[in-house]
């Protein structure tokens, strides 16, 4: 099965080299949103976490050679499944990042580890058990 997915905006930061995991960074950057998905964006606040769903753009194509990885931190060898590698049969990453300031279609976000130019396939909000699940509105049933 085919699948395809369409960017909703991009990655802007200065930074030339990202930690290879947003818990380890301090980086800060933008999420430029296409403005047709500005609606969308309306209840992004400062100081909230969001799931920034990207696409690893600049990775290798995957082979079965990539199934077992040795991972730079850890010095053994693990399943593709059990590690934050960017080489992955569909390269889909995914950041939690710290909301700093929006401005219209400009999301300014901290823990950044995505590399300048990076395609932004998604958003979602950040959810954890403190936080539960997002606040069901009155016009969902």
């Amino acid at each position: 099965m085919r699948i395809t997915f369409d960017s909703i905006g991009f990655v802007k930061t200065d930074v030339q080299k990202v930690p290879r995991h947003w818990t380890l960074s301090k980086i800060k950057g933008r999420l430029l949103i296409d403005e047709k998905y500005l609606d969308g964006l309306k209840d992004i606040a400062e100081g909230q976490r969001i799931v920034v769903i990207f696409h690893f753009h600049r990775s290798p194509k995957f082979s079965p050679g990539y199934c077992i990885q040795s991972p730079r931190h850890l010095k053994k060898k693990m399943g593709v499944f059990s590690i934050c590698s960017p080489i992955r049969p569909n390269p889909i990453g995914m950041s939690v990042l710290k909301v700093i300031q929006k401005s219209d279609n400009v999301i300014h976000v901290e823990n950044l580890d995505m590399e300048d130019g990076t395609p932004i396939l998604d958003i979602k909000p950040y959810v954890d058990e403190k936080t539960g699940p997002p606040v069901k509105t009155s016009t969902e049933n």
